[in-house]
C-alpha cells in the first residue's frame, strides 16, 4: 500500500515535518558504521594541482538545487527491497528526530553523473509540479536516507540518534562505494568534502546537514563547485 509523507509547501520547495528536533547538533555520535560530523585533516585543493573547471550548473530543480544535465550514475535497480541496511530500516511513518540534508555530486572520467530520484525509497510514485519538474512523495516505505528529486540532495530522516555515512546511502542503493570504486564508475576516487580534499574511504564520510560531497572518478580532475542550500533545505 503507497503510504504519503506529510509535506509543507515553501515557495515551490517541498520540506517535511520534522517532529521535536530541538537540540541536535550538526555532530551526533553513533549507531552508523562511523560517527558523524565533519571531517578532521581537510587539505587545500591546491595540493592536487591544476584542476578542470566545473561545467555549468543544471537548472534549478523541485527543491530548488540545480539538476545536472546528465544522465544517472546507476539506476535503482540493484537497491535494497525493504529489508534494514546497516541498521536502517524502511518505514512508511515514523517520527523524525532530525531532518537534515547533504548534496552528492559524482563525476567519472570527467564527466558529471545525475543521482537519481527515489534512491531509498521503495516503490516510488513520481510527481511533477506546474513547471514539469520531477518529485517524488510516496512511497511503499522509505529509508532514513533517501533522494527526493534528481538533484543528488540526499535526506537524512532519522527516528534514532546515531551517525550515518555514504556507505550506508550506497549500501541502501546497492551500489560498490570504496577508494576505486563509485557504483558502475572504476578508477582512483579523489573526495572533496565542503571543497576540500578529504583523504580518507569515501564510505567513511559523514552524512550532516548541509554537507557538500563531490567524488571524481578517474580523472581529469573537477574543481568542486559548492551550492547554495535553499532555505526550504
Amino acid at each position: 500500500m503507497t503510504q504519503r509523507r506529510r509535506w509543507l509547501v515553501r515557495g515551490g520547495a517541498v520540506v517535511a515535518v520534522v517532529a521535536a528536533a530541538t537540540g541536535i547538533a550538526r555532530a551526533v555520535a553513533g549507531g552508523g558504521s562511523a560517527a558523524a560530523g565533519t571531517p578532521s585533516g581537510l587539505l587545500s585543493p591546491s595540493v592536487l594541482g591544476k584542476l578542470q573547471s566545473a561545467p555549468p550548473l543544471g537548472p534549478g530543480g523541485y527543491e530548488g538545487v540545480p539538476v545536472p544535465n546528465a544522465a544517472p550514475l546507476a539506476s535503482r535497480a540493484a537497491m535494497a527491497a525493504g529489508q534494514q541496511v546497516d541498521g536502517i530500516s524502511c518505514q512508511s511513518d515514523f517520527h523524525l528526530l532530525f531532518h537534515w540534508h547533504a548534496a552528492l555530486t559524482v563525476f567519472a572520467s570527467g564527466k558529471q553523473s545525475q543521482i537519481p530520484a527515489g534512491v531509498g525509497i521503495i516503490d516510488p510514485k513520481e510527481t511533477r509540479n506546474s513547471k514539469g519538474q520531477p518529485y517524488i512523495q510516496e512511497g511503499k516505505c522509505f529509508y532514513w536516507l533517501h533522494t527526493h528529486a534528481p538533484d543528488g540532495v540526499i535526506h537524512i530522516e532519522s527516528p534514532v540518534q546515531r551517525g550515518f555515512t555514504l556507505g550506508d546511502f550506497f549500501d541502501e542503493w546497492g551500489l560498490r562505494l570504496s577508494t576505486d570504486q563509485v557504483g558502475p564508475a572504476k578508477g582512483h576516487v579523489t573526495v572533496f568534502y565542503d571543497g576540500k580534499v578529504y583523504r580518507g574511504n569515501p564510505r567513511d564520510i559523514p552524512l550532516v546537514d548541509k554537507a557538500q560531497i563531490q567524488l571524481d572518478v578517474g580523472t581529469p580532475l573537477i574543481a568542486p563547485d559548492l551550492i547554495s542550500f535553499p532555505k526550504s533545505l
